[in-house]
C-alpha cells in the first residue's frame, strides 16, 4: 500500500508491506507529488530483525526500515536525524541529547511542568533537523518515541544541550570541540558514502548555527529553570 506524506517540509511517498506504518504517519498526511519514495522489501524486514534487541512485530520491523530509509535520503536536502528530546518555549526550539538512559526525556517533561503551554513537545526520540542558510529547524515526526510525545510542528533551533546526571544542576556553554563527539554519537549516520561525508560535513554546520551547552542535572524541577535560563544567557 502507498501513501504520501510531509514530513520535514519533504513530500515522501511511501510504499509498505503493513498498513502500521501509515497509521503512525497519519498525522503527517499530504498530497503532491513526493521528492521521493521510500518502499519496503522483505529483505528490509530481515535487516531489521538481526538488529532488533528483542523480537517485534514485522509490521513495527518495517515502521523502523522506512524512518531509516528515510534518514538515509535526508542529507541530501541539509537534514539529519537526531537522538534526542525536542521541545519549543515561546516558538524556540531546544534539543536534549545523551546516551540512552541519561534523562533526556525526563528533563524535557520537567520543562513542560516548569513553563506549561510555552512549552511544546516537538519530539521525544528521534526528530530531524535541517541546516538551512539562515540557522537550524527541528520538525517534529512521527517517530517520537514509546509515549508519543510530539507534533508536526518545527521550530527555530536556538541550543542542542548534552545532558549528564550529576549531584547538582549547573550549565555552561561547550566548544564545537567539545560538542563534536557526542553530535557524531547521536546523529544517524547513514551506510551510504556520500550521505556520510555530507551528514558529518552537516554536524560541522549545526555546531557553528546554535549554541551548544552542557547541563549536569539532578532531575529536580529547579533544572528546568537552570538549564532554560543558561541557554538564554540569563545567568
Amino acid at each position: 500500500m502507498t501513501k504520501t506524506y510531509r514530513i520535514a517540509e519533504k513530500t515522501i511517498e511511501i510504499a509498505s508491506l503493513f498498513e502500521a506504518v501509515h497509521r503512525l504517519c497519519a498525522d503527517y498526511r499530504a498530497d503532491g507529488a513526493p521528492d521521493f519514495r521510500v518502499a519496503i522489501t522483505p529483505h528490509d524486514l530481515d535487516a531489521e530483525r538481526a538488529r532488533a534487541a528483542e523480537t517485534v512485530s514485522d509490521a513495527y520491523l518495517e515502521t523502523l526500515a522506512v524512518y531509516r530509509k528515510i534518514a538515509e535520503i535526508m542529507p541530501r536536502y541539509d537534514t539529519v536525524l537526531m537522538h534526542g528530546s525536542a521541545l519549543a518555549l515561546d516558538g524556540e526550539g531546544y534539543l536534549f541529547t545523551a546516551k540512552s538512559g541519561t534523562g533526556k526525556s525526563t528533563h524535557a517533561r520537567l520543562w513542560r511542568e516548569a513553563f506549561g503551554a510555552r512549552a511544546v513537545m516537538v519530539n521525544d526520540d528521534k526528530p530531524l533537523v535541517r541546516v538551512a542558510s539562515g540557522g537550524a529547524i527541528v520538525y517534529g515526526t512521527p517517530w517520537n518515541g514509546k509515549h508519543r510525545l510530539g507534533a508536526n510542528v518545527a521550530a527555530p533551533l536556538r541550543a542542542v544541550c548534552l545532558l549528564r546526571r550529576a549531584e547538582e544542576n549547573t550549565i555552561c556553554r561547550i566548544t564545537k570541540s567539545d560538542a563534536y563527539p557526542t553530535l557524531v554519537r547521536q546523529i544517524y549516520r547513514p551506510a551510504d558514502p556520500d550521505a556520510l561525508r555530507r551528514t558529518l560535513a552537516l554536524i560541522d554546520r549545526l555546531a557553528d548555527s546554535v549554541g551548544l551547552y552542557r547541563l549536569g542535572c539532578n532531575m529536580a524541577r529547579e533544572a528546568a529553570i537552570i538549564s532554560y535560563n543558561g541557554m538564554r544567557g540569563a545567568t
